[in-house]
């Protein structure tokens, strides 16, 4: 808790800086914990990719900051002042309107990801900032957040706003994160973690692993979804699952899922 007599411009700026500090070792805690689980089930998938990770890292860094600048702002402005409707207490809302709000922010995040996404593949666009990105190809555990400032900024705003307007539990804005993280990491780590009932299943036909964000990196001009696959089936962007991955799993069939 920091002094209540501190100037707002230090106080933002230590809060900032302690956010943007967290966001980098939550990086490097959860890329590093699937690197390493990639290095045990998958031997040599990332050999000769040293330069790569190296880049992704230095890129991840720099979006660190840019993801917790924002984050911090809120979280200081709700300490002390009560902004936001981030609640800490479970009693506060219903009982069945927490997982309602996981389940709200998921699908604000995959909406406004997946027109950014398209945005961002814009030639103009792709030119100046998502070419960062795709520069990992084949991407790795490291690449999730292997952004250029522009497009991590499209990305670090979304939940900061959506605080404002849709109540959440702390608790459950922190689930929100971590699925976040998790899937932000595991898509992109070049396998697929899930086996073939849940990947093939009803269930996950409308849910984004790795076998179908692989393909975003092997095709550029589809499957653009952050979560699910709504959109890309609404708008027609939709082209199945990386052959590859679905191969070396022993999945079967890829393109036609």
């Amino acid at each position: 808790m920091l002094p209540p007599d501190l100037p707002a411009p230090l106080a933002l700026l230590i809060v900032s800086c302690v956010v943007t500090l967290i966001v980098a070792l939550r990086y490097v805690l959860s890329s590093g914990l699937f690197a390493f689980i990639t290095a045990r089930v998958r031997p040599g998938l990332y050999a000769g990719r040293g330069q790569q990770i190296m880049r992704e890292v230095r890129w991840s860094m720099l979006s660190a900051a840019i993801y917790g600048t924002p984050a911090g702002i809120v979280l200081w402005g709700w300490q002390h002042h009560g902004w936001t409707m981030i609640t800490a207490d479970f009693a506060v809302l219903p009982w069945w309107y927490h997982p309602l709000s996981v389940l709200i922010y998921l699908a604000v995040q995959d909406t406004c990801f997946y027109w950014a996404h398209r945005w961002m593949h814009q030639p103009r666009w792709f030119r100046i900032a998502h070419a960062v990105h795709h520069q990992s190809r084949p991407p790795t555990a490291w690449t999730a957040m292997s952004f250029h400032p522009i497009e991590a900024l499209t990305g670090a705003v979304v939940v900061p706003l959506l605080v404002f307007f849709v109540p959440i539990n702390i608790a459950m804005l922190g689930l929100v994160l971590t699925v976040a993280t998790v899937m932000g990491v595991t898509n992109h780590m070049g396998w697929e973690m899930f086996p073939r009932w849940v990947v093939h299943s009803p269930l996950g036909k409308w849910l984004i692993t790795a076998s179908h964000h692989e393909r975003h990196h092997e095709e550029y001009g589809c499957n653009f979804g952050l979560y699910f696959r709504i959109w890309d089936r609404l708008c027609g962007t939709d082209k199945g699952l990386s052959q590859r991955i679905v191969a070396a799993a022993g999945h079967g069939r890829a393109a036609a899922v």
